[in-house]
């Protein structure tokens, strides 16, 4: 080891991105381990390189202890044995270099950065993707294996796993199609970083979302909540922070341009963008959308949300398959009774009605408790009751008697 060593260090520093120091302190490290492997070596043996020189050196370190109060010679030496220059509590160092150590050094060194270059590009990619983790890469699909499709990304290095859970099922990408995915996890794994992909999450479309609208970016307009089915229809609940700005209006984009970017990207998927509202009414109601809702009346103890829509309107607010009612649920966090206004009325009856039958076995349990408490307390005085004991003899004897009687 040498300047020529320290010189390709640097290089390795500059074109990996490595740090210099941490190649060094590794290959220190390693050349302790081939010393101690190789000649025995000290208890406490530690080598030192020569920053600018590239130089070596293999030391026997001690602690520096008063006289007389050495305890184990490998790991102490007295004061006066030291010399003068030091203190108890210094270190003291011997060179312990073996003269055909050098072989073994340049071995060890070769080992030791090809070790640190692969160590630092893996802790590269993960860190890379670690900071665009719930954000969104492009790449080009590699090959498919069980179903799963494995993205090689633009850095040209990372091969990232979009699981078959995680794909969307109307979509269909062909070997070197370019693709855009939602970073959904990254993983250390034996075999190096794992970057795990998503096109259904719902975090895609709120990325997508926030490209395509500058007020978000600026913070004026935030989506509040998204309820997504893959592939089929997407709500989102947007709000604005200045009473100025229309955040649904934003999201939509002149003629709509905005929001039909976001859907081309999701392969023609529909969404529908709404109002949030801090007033639940309200919000159930805009959740709704497109249909026309007449009231909204909230079971709390139930968490349902009793929705009266117009007759002819029943269908729509349902949706296809409940796909409507069930993407608004979602959204809401509460679970939805969609009737109409002609039978708005009995429904109230049926929730009342179910209501009053809850109270009336909640209050019977109640008065149950009671009486099983009672019965309790009776029992347990009843065993508390001292016994007889002329009584129990009075029964053994009668007892003898008709045995003997049978007999």
């Amino acid at each position: 080891m040498n300047a020529e060593m320290i010189a390709a260090l640097r290089e390795i520093e500059n074109e990996r991105n490595i740090s210099f120091e941490s190649l060094l302190e590794a290959l220190e490290a390693a050349l302790i381990s081939a010393y101690k492997r190789n000649f025995g070596g000290e208890a406490n043996a530690i080598v030192t390189i020569d920053r600018t020189t590239g130089d070596y050196q293999v030391y026997h370190r001690r602690n520096v202890v008063a006289d007389g109060e050495v305890t184990d010679p490998k790991l102490e030496i007295a004061k006066n044995e030291a010399g003068k220059q030091y203190e108890p509590g210094d270190f003291y160092d011997e060179v312990v270099t073996p003269r055909d150590f050098g072989r073994i050094a340049a071995q060890t060194a070769k080992q030791v950065i090809v070790q640190r270059i692969r160590e630092a590009e893996r802790d590269t990619v993960y860190n890379t993707y670690s900071a665009k983790l719930h954000d969104i890469v492009l790449g080009t699909v590699q090959r498919y294996e069980q179903r799963n499709m494995y993205v090689l990304l633009d850095d040209r290095k990372t091969e990232a796993l979009l699981p078959f859970s995680e794909q969307v099922p109307r979509e269909n990408y062909r070997i070197n199609d370019r693709i855009r995915a939602y970073v959904l996890d990254v993983r250390k794994t034996n075999k190096g970083p794992l970057v795990v992909l998503s096109r259904a999450a719902e975090g895609l479309v709120q990325r997508l979302i926030e490209f395509q609208v500058p007020e978000i970016q600026d913070d004026i307009v935030e989506i509040m909540a998204i309820a997504r089915e893959p592939g089929a229809r997407t709500k989102v609940a947007v709000t604005s922070k200045r009473s100025e700005i229309d955040a649904v209006g934003a999201c939509l984009g002149p003629k709509s341009s905005r929001i039909a970017n976001v859907s081309d990207e999701l392969r023609g998927e529909k969404i529908d963008v709404i109002r949030w509202a801090a007033d639940l009414p309200a919000f159930v109601a805009n959740a709704l959308a497109p249909a026309k809702v007449l009231g909204v009346e909230l079971y709390e103890d139930e968490g349902i949300a009793l929705v009266i829509v117009p007759d002819h309107q029943l269908s729509l607010a349902i949706g296809r398959e409940g796909q409507n009612v069930r993407l608004a649920a979602r959204l809401t966090g509460w679970r939805m009774d969609i009737t109409s206004d002609s039978e708005a009325a009995e429904a109230r009856e049926r929730y009342a009605a179910e209501r009053e039958a809850r109270a009336v076995a909640a209050g019977a349990g109640e008065g149950e408790t009671a009486e099983d408490e009672a019965v309790a307390a009776e029992g347990e005085e009843a065993e508390e009751a001292p016994i007889d004991q002329d009584e129990l003899l009075r029964r053994l004897e009668e007892f003898k008697r008709e045995m003997f009687t049978t007999e």
